[in-house]
């Protein structure tokens, strides 16, 4: 009795250490080959006066072997407006990914920009930076003008 006992608990350990094995080997996915590179991800404007908007080109590098196509470059709000080329980035060539900010809302801010290429992958831009509102009048009033116009 204590055999077939000690025998069942054996087949049972090996059978869960089987499906344990079998289950880490189907979960495990091959990752896609990386064909694009970023030369950042990143850009912090740093201070932006309110209702000056900004620029920054983000560089991309088709490292892969054949042409590559950007499907699209999408924005996480309105008031962040990429612009990138429609055309087939050829294999070790370079393209520019420009992202402009409209700095209307006064305030810190962190935006993304979603890339979309190669049968839906994705890369992923970040733009920040503090928006501070600038003087009402473009330079202060000149009191010494006043008097010149009069003479």
């Amino acid at each position: 009795m204590k055999r077939l006992v000690l025998l069942g608990c054996f087949a049972a350990s090996a059978f869960l250490t089987q499906a344990q094995t079998a289950t880490t080997t189907n979960t495990t996915t091959t990752k896609a080959a990386e064909i694009i590179q970023l030369k950042e991800t990143a850009y912090d404007f740093g201070k932006i006066q309110q209702g000056r908007p900004v620029t920054h080109n983000f560089e991309l590098v088709n490292i892969g072997k054949e042409p590559l196509m950007l499907e699209n470059v999408q924005a996480s709000c309105g008031c962040t407006t990429p612009e990138w080329s429609k055309d087939a980035i050829q294999a070790g060539a370079t393209t520019i990914i420009k992202v402009g900010y409209n700095a209307a809302s006064e305030g810190p801010f962190n935006k993304t920009i979603t890339i979309t290429y190669n049968n839906q992958e994705h890369k992923t831009l970040t733009i920040s930076g503090t928006v501070y509102k600038g003087p009402t009048t473009s330079a202060p009033v000149n009191a010494s003008l006043s008097l010149l116009k009069n003479n």
